[in-house]
């Protein structure tokens, strides 16, 4: 696929000295969901806002579609639709003309069938004469991402667009959010819920401390890193894990009715037939085994915390 964004070398720095990117780089393509994780503080929003204009870089380059974002700045914020953090809207203005004079100040001409399709999708439409102070924070959520979509983007970033939105709009949300990349947008995503990002991001990009640490697709991440547990469930609780089973690092739980064995996918063999068999061997009875792999949550905790390889 094509990059559609790309970013070099970019650094900020502000006043006080602090840096809050450290020489970032970054290609995102055509078409794709990435989603950008990290801790707060990491620099998530710093990135977002230097590209969209909002915060000015210390230096490095950004281009949208090919073009830069500071010597054809109207060109490349065109692109780039953006759904902030912060609800920042006029409260007793129209949804519809919120959204209306969003698309207006893009230089676009009037298109009210495609307004009327974005609050369709958004579950918005018979909100459209409500004004903004009327509506609960998830709708107010939901019209910043009209605004960000009514001038027909093709980037469009979610800085926790789904923050205090309950269950069923978020999953509204993110059905947009699908049928947005079938049509070809590329959408950078940041997210609390890292179930979501799981779910839906192609690609994950993980910052911390102003620096990305990794950018991989999902899948492989997953792979590369996950681990897998077995948890061998015995008949009878033990006191302790018999000496010879020590070399295997179990732990327990469930009040010791529970084996808990932790193996890399990657290795050659995992040990889990041989593990069984000494576990008979110590005289004691499988009632159950299962298997679970890590989550997308814990790969991004071990990664920020240094623990991961």
């Amino acid at each position: 696929m094509a990059t559609i964004l790309s970013v070099r070398d970019l650094r900020k720095t502000y006043a006080s000295g602090f840096e809050a990117l450290k020489g970032v780089s970054l290609d995102i393509e055509q078409g794709e969901i990435l989603a950008l994780l990290g801790p707060n503080g990491a620099g998530k929003t710093t990135l977002i806002s230097t590209i969209c204009g909002i915060t000015g870089m210390s230096s490095g380059s950004v281009t949208v579609g090919g073009h830069d974002i500071l010597s054809d700045f109207r060109v490349a914020r065109e692109m780039i639709g953006l759904v902030p953090q912060e609800i920042t809207l006029e409260p007793f203005e129209r949804v519809w003309n919120t959204v209306r004079f969003s698309r207006g100040l893009f230089g676009k001409k009037r298109d009210d069938s495609y307004l009327e399709e974005i609050l369709r999708k958004l579950s918005l439409w018979d909100k459209k004469d409500s004004a903004i102070k009327e509506l609960s924070g998830g709708m107010q959520r939901r019209v910043l991402m009209a605004k960000a979509l009514s001038h027909e983007p093709r980037v469009l970033f979610l800085d926790e667009p789904t923050a205090g939105v309950d269950v069923e709009l978020r999953k509204d949300m993110w059905e947009v959010v699908n049928g947005l990349k079938a049509d070809g947008v590329t959408i950078i995503l940041t997210t609390h819920y890292i179930e979501e990002a799981e779910a839906i991001s192609d690609r994950v990009a993980v910052i911390s401390g102003g620096e990305i640490l990794l950018v991989e697709d999902k899948a492989d991440l997953m792979r590369r890193m996950g681990q897998k547990q077995l948890a061998v469930q015995l008949t009878e609780p033990i006191d302790a894990i018999p000496d010879a089973l020590s070399d295997y690092q179990l732990e327990q739980s469930g009040d010791g009715h529970v084996l808990i064995y932790t193996y890399d996918t990657r290795a050659d063999r995992t040990g889990i037939t041989r593990l069984l068999n000494d576990i008979s061997a110590a005289g004691l009875v499988l009632q159950d085994v299962q298997t679970r792999e890590s989550s997308l949550e814990e790969i991004f905790v071990g990664l920020v915390s240094g623990e991961a390889a």
